[in-house]
């Protein structure tokens, strides 16, 4: 008959042991975890607007907003750029969906609304007033906001386009926010840089827009380049 080893460790001690490592091994995990900082996440930004953000007539990655990203990414920075553009979007619409198409996460806000409200000839009162409360949302949730302004044409009559063309210092003084006065400077009325109906920027229209903003968003939203 086998007689038990009166130094081997019982069952009990053997398992008190096996917990005891399993313990110890889960606390350096979570020590390693909080030694470990988690990685950054990239600035986000959300391009908000009609067919000029959208990119009608051209692919989405030709988008003033894809092409933004890619320049500010190819300079250093950490971004993402969101394109929530909405061909024929008004203020009065742009309002609506504010809330959801800005969503939880966002860091700051392109603001380029306002040319259907002008094409349209819809009162700059109206959308002057669409506007600012989209900025004043924005501000409530800490967001950081750069406006794209917009300019009327003649066509309407210099007192619309000096009303119109009012909406967006105007706004930028009241909410203190960093102004692009012109989206399309440099870009509109030429040929070359606009598609077939001479509103749209083309492809290479609209990389020049994104080249031109590149260091505006930069310096609107204090973006820091990643170190080496």
């Amino acid at each position: 008959m086998l007689q038990k080893n009166p130094q081997s460790p019982s069952r009990r001690t053997l398992l008190m042991g096996v917990a005891t490592v399993g313990l110890g091994a889960a606390t350096a995990q979570a020590q390693a975890q909080r030694a470990t900082p988690p990685a950054p996440r990239p600035f986000t930004i959300v391009a908000f607007g009609d067919s000029l953000t959208a990119g009608l007539g051209v692919k989405r990655s030709e988008a003033f907003p894809a092409r933004l990203e890619a320049r500010l990414k190819a300079a250093g920075y950490d971004v993402r750029i969101a394109n929530a553009g909405l061909s024929g979007d008004t203020s009065a619409g742009a309002l609506a969906r504010f809330d959801f198409a800005v969503p939880r996460g966002t860091d700051g806000l392109l603001l380029a609304i306002g040319a259907n409200d002008m094409l349209q000839g819809r009162s700059p009162e109206d959308a002057r007033k669409n506007i600012d409360t989209m900025i004043a949302r924005a501000k409530a949730r800490g967001i950081k906001i750069a406006l794209l302004g917009m300019r009327a044409p003649s066509n309407w009559g210099p007192d619309y386009r000096a009303r119109f063309d009012a909406i967006y210092p105007g706004l930028a003084r009241k909410h203190g926010v960093a102004l692009d006065p012109f989206v399309l400077e440099g870009v509109a009325l030429n040929p070359t840089l606009n598609q077939a109906d001479g509103i749209h920027p083309n492809a290479v229209g609209a990389d020049r827009i994104a080249a031109r903003l590149a260091p505006f968003v930069a310096k609107s939203f204090g973006l820091k380049p990643k170190r080496p």
